[in-house]
């Protein structure tokens, strides 16, 4: 008989309530505007845009002001940022901060939504702009505090993975040792002033260096065995939640366990050069798609349960003029004309509705190796309610695994929405227009 795990029973009521409205509250879902570009709509088009979503932050890697004023009134919050080239200026003379809060805040504020200001992006790592660093953000907090903002509005900085000198397992993460003290710093005061600490996880990165097998389903959000952490008993089943709890245990190996983490990005490219390892549309569906679903059961992470961690996606649009591989300008959720490049269920018109008339069922000659693994997945992981296949439910009989796998696999197809990407499970499934219902079990 197929063993049905048990613990499935947390995340039905949540997954049941996806459907009813999925933009009445995400306010932990957000996305990165970069602008290396030289074809995106106009400020008001974005603005549409947004709004057509549920979407309900936007981050900008500097002061946009025309979108920052287009933003105004929308209730969609902003996240501004301060280059790293201004870092040196802002660090050495406290006017020169006082001069950009006067100039890219004080107008605009409340009417545009401005909750966080973003000094660097990724600088943790180079020597020179990493002392200037700290002494920008506290005359950028005091600037704040001279215009009577500072309870609104908080300052803080972006880091990459590379502060990490260990992720893996995730109980153990801790900061590179070169970098201890000026995280220390930091830490410091994101604690004193209650703003988070911004990092940047990208499974995506760790599977071009990541050879192991199940690797890809570990990143996408896909059925795999998962990864056991032997020093918290915990078996982590995507790399997200890995990497952004290998933060936390970081944070809190410096005894700052109340400093909140925030994701200042995270995506998957949908193409890339020949030689590029991993970008694919249905490899950037499967991890957006994930993701977003993930944070919408807000189950969070292991070491953060309960709580999604506020992410931005990378990005909003392609950035056609952006150095390096072709994956660099393919990371964008739409496109310039307003269409989703594919579709992860961020349009409001899309929610909740997928093809009529098609199922996902195994696909012929699967193992049942895998068969096990998928419903494994669907009934624990996945969140469905797999009652119906349990001794005297209705779609109990026949008991096969086959029977068991095909009614999970298509279950967890329909409640996420009816969305491709639900309908993979590493391959080993496709979309039938055969109705595999019978007698009473639908």
């Amino acid at each position: 008989m197929a063993v049905i795990p048990s613990a499935c029973l947390l995340f039905i009521l949540l997954n049941l309530l996806l459907g009813v409205n999925i933009a009445r509250s995400e306010p932990f879902l957000g996305v990165n505007y970069g602008q290396l570009a030289d074809n995106l709509p106009s400020p008001s088009d974005t603005v549409k845009l947004l709004q057509s979503t549920s979407i309900q932050k936007i981050r900008l890697y500097g002061p946009n002001i025309p979108l920052i004023k287009a933003l105004a009134n929308t209730g969609i919050e902003i996240v501004v940022g301060a280059a790293n080239g201004e870092i040196p200026a802002l660090a050495s003379d406290p006017n020169a901060a006082r001069a950009w809060i006067t100039t890219n805040v004080v107008p605009y504020y409340p009417a545009s939504d401005i909750i966080l200001i973003m000094v660097g992006n990724e600088i943790s790592t180079d020597d020179n702009l990493r002392k200037q660093l700290l002494p920008a953000m506290q005359n950028m907090q005091n600037a704040l505090n001279s215009v009577a903002l500072d309870a609104k509005i908080r300052i803080s900085t972006v880091h990459s993975m590379a502060v990490l000198g260990m992720s893996e397992p995730p109980s153990k993460g801790s900061f590179r040792a070169g970098l201890v003290d000026a995280m220390k710093g930091f830490l410091g005061f994101n604690n004193a002033t209650g703003s988070p600490f911004a990092i940047n996880p990208y499974p995506y990165f760790a599977y071009k260096s990541d050879n192991r097998p199940e690797t890809l389903a570990f990143c996408l959000f896909q059925p795999n065995a998962g990864r056991y952490d032997p020093y918290t008993k915990i078996r982590y089943m995507n790399m997200f939640d890995a990497q952004v709890d290998a933060v936390r245990s970081a944070l809190n190996s410096l005894g700052y366990n109340n400093v909140d983490i925030v994701v200042a990005e995270t995506g998957w490219p949908y193409k890339g050069d020949d030689k590029e390892v991993g970008p694919s549309y249905d490899n950037a569906k499967a991890y957006n798609g994930g993701l977003i679903f993930h944070l919408r059961s807000k189950a969070g992470s292991p070491l953060m349960q309960g709580k999604s961690v506020d992410t931005y996606l990378f990005a909003l649009y392609d950035e056609n003029l952006k150095p390096g591989a072709s994956s660099e300008r393919a990371f964008g959720l739409f496109k310039p004309d307003g269409t989703a490049t594919y579709d992860v269920g961020l349009l409001k018109s899309s929610q909740g509705q997928g093809s009529n008339g098609e199922w996902c069922v195994p696909k012929a000659g699967v193992t049942d190796v895998q068969l096990q693994a998928n419903l494994d997945y669907a009934c624990g992981k996945g969140g469905i309610d797999c009652g119906p296949i349990q001794p005297g439910g209705a779609c109990f009989e026949p008991n096969t695994l086959l029977s068991h796998a095909t009614y999970a696999m298509n279950l967890l197809y329909q409640t996420n929405g009816k969305h491709a990407w639900d309908c993979d499970f590493s391959k080993t499934a496709t979309l039938s227009s055969k109705n595999p219902s019978y007698n009473g079990c639908t």
